[in-house]
């Protein structure tokens, strides 16, 4: 594999896309923009809840531009494919062949993610790919990133811990098995400070929503928005 310079990263708002665009950086690489699918009339980041609003002064914070996929509700997979084969011919057509993923460890993903690209004829790259989950949240935390708990699996976590800060006291009071990094889906979070950005995303939270079940939500909002 020819060695990447230039990629766009698959971005969601929370911490693992944040520690991805960190190593990035740190690796030389150039992220070129931020890819984002938004789910739903309320055009929100799938599984996150974030608001295109709030997403918008994100991408502005960190000086990036952003592709926005906007999904309808319960899109098919055929829909899916069509939307994102737009959004591939369109960063192929910067001259980009590459799309960054902050997953970590869950191979079927990955999978699926490598056969999407290589069929449109590019390639994924997962910087976080095997590391320590547990290593991974303290580094995140020591590097002086900030974030808050926008989402999660209501099965799993109790609903109270949405809108704490992700921070040790949060990680002390995980349940046993529940993933440090949420990487099974168990809960979700925003960034709104750290070593990319810019400036602090300024938010405020509103009430908690109920998802698809067993999942909930955190309404946030830019501070100026009423």
């Amino acid at each position: 594999m020819a060695e990447t310079r230039s990629v766009y990263l698959a971005w969601s708002g929370g911490k693992d896309s944040s520690i991805t665009l960190r190593l990035l950086k740190e690796d030389g690489i150039e992220v070129r923009g931020l890819l984002t699918t938004l789910s739903g009339p309320e055009r929100r980041i799938s599984m996150h809840g974030v608001p295109e609003s709030l997403l918008d002064e994100q991408a502005d914070a960190l000086g990036l531009p952003i592709l926005k996929v906007a999904l309808p509700d319960n899109a098919s997979d055929e829909t899916y494919r069509k939307f994102m084969t737009e959004a591939t011919a369109r960063i192929q057509s910067e001259g980009v062949d590459t799309i960054a993923f902050g997953d970590i460890f869950l191979e079927d993903l990955r999978e699926w993610r490598e056969q999407q690209l290589a069929g449109a004829g590019m390639q994924a790259l997962f910087p976080l790919w095997k590391m320590h989950t547990g290593d991974l949240a303290i580094r995140f935390l020591e590097e002086g990133f900030q974030a808050v708990v926008t989402s999660l699996d209501a099965s799993k976590l109790p609903t109270e811990m949405l809108g704490r800060f992700y921070d040790e006291d949060f990680l002390h009071d995980l349940p046993d098995g529940v993933d440090p990094c949420g990487e099974n889906g168990e809960f979700h979070t925003f960034v709104f400070a750290g070593p990319v950005f810019e400036r602090m995303v300024a938010f405020r939270s509103g009430e908690v929503r109920q998802a698809t079940a067993p999942f909930v939500y955190l309404d946030v909002f830019p501070k100026h928005e009423r």
